[in-house]
């Protein structure tokens, strides 16, 4: 989808700040009726607080601009890990967009399953997760 592409440059362009600050490369922002609410880079290192990745800092960025983030998408170059998608949970984050699985503690693996499951009773259902590619 063509939105997905000018949404994702976005994210790529701010991984590549957060590199540059000698962050990991993660850049992610906050979707809600078309418009970016939210954007964050990884600050963990910088700040000493292991809590600071790229997507809760868009999401803590975009809860300061509306009083819901339901039904908002969150694009994230690199597939949220198991803290940043109870995050995403929390705030019912209707869709989640990345471009990169992020390995075993990932919010997606079949083995802690965070993000996508809908076994939580304390939660809405899970945001339809779309794995980006370029082509």
């Amino acid at each position: 989808m063509n939105t997905h592409r000018t949404f994702m440059h976005r994210c790529y362009q701010l991984a590549t700040q957060s590199e540059n600050e000698g962050e990991s490369a993660v850049g992610s922002i906050v979707v809600k009726d078309g418009v970016i609410i939210g954007e964050g880079t990884e600050k963990s290192r910088q700040q000493k607080d292991i809590t600071r990745h790229a997507e809760v800092v868009a999401i803590m960025n975009a809860a300061q601009h509306t009083a819901s983030l339901t039904g908002a998408i969150l694009y994230t170059n690199v597939e949220p890990c198991l803290l940043c998608s109870y995050v995403i949970r929390h705030h019912r984050i209707a869709e989640v967009v990345f471009a990169k699985h992020s390995g075993e503690l990932g919010g997606t693996n079949e083995n802690f399953n965070l993000l996508t499951s809908g076994d939580f009773k304390s939660w809405d259902a899970p945001p339809v997760v779309t794995l980006y590619s370029e082509q």
